[in-house]
């Protein structure tokens, strides 16, 4: 591995990762530069449709831009990308990301083919949430607010930005770590999807006023409706009182989806530490953020983010590493956890 691409997959792969650099990071070193380089493009995908330095129609533009180079049929569309957006980009490690997306394509086609198809289907159904974002949802500055009609279409949602995830992390690791050959494979991948729903449907409940006021309602219609709610009406945080049965279900159905992770990740073989630890994680951290969001009388409110606290997602990793070995530990651990969510069967 070069120093550039040590780089990329290292101190930027880092700043752009966040938490989730704790899994990345702890995952089998076979796996860390596939499944990095995967992040990195998803990460700068996701700046490409969320930057507001230029219209839904041009970001849309650069999207489908970035599409075609990831199937391997581009012309110079990731330098058009760069030069629009690279300049104005004022957060500093996405600006760096999108100037270094020429080298992040060059150590894709050098993955091994079976790894680079992988990351290919993956990233062109994650960059068809984006497009979905950006064509059922107006401009950050139009003013309006609109909501996802259907359950059906959030299940979608979640399925093309984070349940495909799913899909690619059981596919990437059955093809690189013997130990998981005798997996049942379409089993696998559909506890796989369930996993990333339910990390998704978190971020999506607790980021709700925030993305309210850029004009996004994933909460569906129908369902604001039925209890003669308009997605206008969750601006005002004191809609949380009539929003209560509606979050609940919710908050029901994610931690559904957190049991099928849960036995994804029991489903490990106990040698696979690193696999374990990095599947065991964002379950751990989400439940505790469930709980805060079920709890939260305040979740409509801007300015009382629900947010844990970051000491407090080492203490939870600290006491998981202690017991990672062990199915019964790490399960009365896990219920524990789900046990602080009041909805939770």
């Amino acid at each position: 591995m070069g120093k550039g691409e040590s780089e990329l997959l290292g101190e930027i792969l880092k700043r752009v990762s966040r938490t989730f650099f704790l899994s990345l990071k702890v995952l089998p070193k076979d796996l860390r530069r596939p499944v990095g380089l995967a992040y990195l493009f998803a990460r700068a995908a996701d700046t490409i449709a969320d930057t507001r330095l230029v219209s839904r129609d041009k970001r849309l533009e650069y999207l489908e831009l970035f599409r075609t180079e990831v199937r391997g049929n581009g012309a110079n569309g990731i330098r058009k990308v760069k030069e629009a957006l690279t300049g104005p980009q004022k957060i500093p490690e996405e600006r760096e990301l999108l100037a270094r997306l020429e080298e992040c394509f060059s150590i894709y086609r050098g993955l091994d083919p079976a790894d680079r198809t992988r990351i290919r289907d993956l990233i062109l159904t994650i960059t068809q949430g984006m497009q979905m974002d950006l064509t059922t949802f107006p401009g950050e500055e139009d003013g309006r607010l609109i909501a996802l009609k259907t359950r059906s279409d959030l299940d979608r949602y979640t399925y093309l930005v984070a349940g495909c995830v799913g899909e690619f992390w059981t596919e990437m690791h059955m093809a690189h770590r013997p130990s998981l050959r005798a997996w049942d494979v379409a089993e696998m991948k559909g506890r796989g999807v369930r996993f990333g729903k339910g990390l998704q449907m978190t971020n999506i409940l607790r980021d709700l006023p925030r993305d309210l006021r850029i004009g996004r309602c994933y909460l569906p219609e129908q369902d604001l409706a039925a209890l003669g709610i308009t997605p206008k009406d969750l601006l005002e945080p004191k809609a949380i009182t009539k929003l209560r049965p509606l979050l609940c279900d919710l908050l029901a159905e994610t931690v559904a989806h957190y049991q099928s992770g849960w036995s994804y990740t029991l489903a490990i073989p106990r040698r696979e530490i690193r696999m374990r630890l990095a599947c065991a994680w964002p379950l751990l951290i989400g439940l505790k953020t469930l709980a805060l969001v079920a709890q939260s009388e305040n979740l409509l409110d801007p300015s009382a983010p629900t947010k844990i606290s970051r000491p407090e997602v080492y203490r939870i990793m600290t006491s998981s590493l202690l017991m990672i070995g062990s199915n019964r530990r790490l399960s009365l651990y896990y219920e524990a956890l789900r046990r602080t969510i009041p909805i939770a069967p």
